[in-house]
């Protein structure tokens, strides 16, 4: 007999309030429901709406797990120097960073795989808007870490986000994909 191994990811999205980063950890849980994983995704964020520090956890397994945030990251996204600062001690020996280099200039990880990336300037030169980036980060976190199907990303998307803004965080998503087949092809 066969035993199916055990995964989990422990994925946090951090910046500030406004950039959808809570949005983005909605989405990602929601494809893992789709896709019948366990799954928990919390949120925290700062005083203001707007500008405050702001963080988003997903833990996706296909086993049971007892604590419901994440403490030490497979995958830390990062969309400022603030939260990178803050939070990249806590991403595991080995796991991936995906930072927004338009505001995270000083990386020092050296035990990481990391991803420098101008998310928010490609966001707003594609799509005319910042609003996307956190969907393009999420397109190129699921294209490089397969942690859900992107028809589950896809579905996830479609139905969460309000019926006028879909077709627009779509193309975000395949923006994001086609990032990370480029900055693969790249190395």
């Amino acid at each position: 007999m066969m035993t199916k191994a055990i995964f989990k990811k422990e994925i946090r999205f951090s910046g500030s309030g406004g950039q959808g980063l809570i949005t983005a950890g909605i989405i990602l849980a929601r494809a893992a429901v789709i896709e019948k994983h366990r799954v928990t995704q919390t949120q925290t964020y700062g005083p203001e709406s707007r500008g405050g520090a702001s963080r988003a956890d997903v833990i996706i397994s296909n086993a049971e797990f007892y604590f419901p945030e994440a403490t030490r990251f497979d995958v830390l996204i990062t969309l400022t120097q603030e939260a990178y600062d803050r939070y990249s001690f806590n991403l595991k020996d080995n796991g991936i960073l995906i930072a927004d280099n338009t505001s995270v200039k000083n990386i020092t990880l050296l035990d990481s795989e990391v991803y420098e990336l101008p998310f928010a300037d490609i966001a707003q030169q594609k799509l005319g808007s910042l609003l996307p980036t956190n969907i393009i980060t999420l397109g190129f976190l699921v294209r490089i870490t397969g942690v859900v199907s992107e028809a589950s990303l896809k579905k996830a998307i479609r139905n969460f986000i309000r019926p006028q803004y879909v077709e627009m965080n779509l193309k975000a998503m395949k923006i994001g994909f086609k990032l990370a087949d480029g900055y693969e092809s790249d190395l």
